[in-house]
């Protein structure tokens, strides 16, 4: 199997579009549709239904779609096991996005100064992809807030997310916070409950946002207030662009690493894991 015709239908299944997928992979829209082409025919099946507006993959897409990208985070894995510049050891994390935001990337940092000759890849992924990929082996350890609890996994919390109310303005009130500028940033479910429990009878906000970043760049631009982690806004109060409002509760959200039970690899992920603490 061409490696590249498998790239090249993740490509096409992400974007559902092949002029979009093209430019993605620097080649012509011809060259793409030869290459789902010819992969359909090797599999002697239909992957795509072609609409006049839209790409939809077919069942025997849909169940392709994992197999493809197992088998190229496989390669990938394998090829930098075998001619990583000579590491002799390799790791693959992986984390939620909202988590890379705000602690994996510095953390990262401190992992690459600490450990500098282990060969590292690093993905970002939904909850739910990033506990499919532990189980299918493709990743030896994730970060996220709220982990499934599987047999077959190990839970350790790391640290605490702590985040605290904050506006753009520096004489906003607790109930100026909750105006029409209010931002409701996406810190998983438990947040939403919490959140919930802590204001019940504020308004529905208008305006939501997935990551710390896109927080406050809004706020920054637009003005308003978030909930937002201390890590992320250290630098925003400093310089007086952000403001903490006074009587809000903080709220908190531990941290989880999720590895394997049974992992090769355990006394590395115990070294990478301390790295939280340090």
């Amino acid at each position: 199997m061409d490696l590249e015709l498998l790239r090249t239908f993740l490509e096409v299944a992400r974007t559902r579009h092949f002029g979009h997928a093209a430019q993605s992979l620097h080649l012509t829209q011809a060259a793409v549709s030869a290459r789902i082409k010819l992969l359909e025919s090797n599999l002697g099946v239909q992957l795509f239904d072609r609409l006049k507006r839209d790409i939809k993959l077919t069942p025997e897409g849909n169940r392709l779609l994992r197999h493809a990208d197992l088998l190229l985070s496989g390669w990938r894995k394998a090829r930098q096991d075998v001619s990583a510049g000579g590491a002799n050891q390799q790791l693959s994390i992986g984390g939620s996005l909202r988590l890379w935001d705000v602690l994996l990337q510095p953390w990262l940092h401190s992992l690459r100064t600490s450990l500098p000759d282990i060969a590292l890849i690093a993905e970002s992924h939904t909850p739910e992809v990033l506990t499919r990929r532990l189980l299918d082996g493709v990743l030896d350890i994730a970060f996220m807030l709220e982990p499934a609890h599987l047999d077959v996994l190990q839970i350790q919390q790391v640290t605490v997310l702590e985040l605290d109310l904050v506006s753009s303005n520096p004489h906003a009130s607790l109930e100026d916070a909750f105006d029409n500028n209010y931002l409701m940033v996406d810190w998983g479910l438990a947040h939403a409950l919490t959140h919930k429990r802590l204001f019940p009878d504020i308004a529905e906000p208008n305006t939501r946002l997935g990551t710390a970043t896109m927080a406050i760049s809004y706020l920054k631009t637009l003005g308003g207030s978030a909930y937002l982690p201390k890590q992320a806004i250290e630098q925003q109060l400093l310089n007086g662009s952000l403001y903490c409002i006074p009587d809000a509760p903080t709220i908190k959200h531990p941290a989880y690493a999720v590895f394997p039970v049974r992992s090769a690899r355990s006394d590395l992920l115990k070294q990478v894991i301390q790295l939280f603490n340090n």
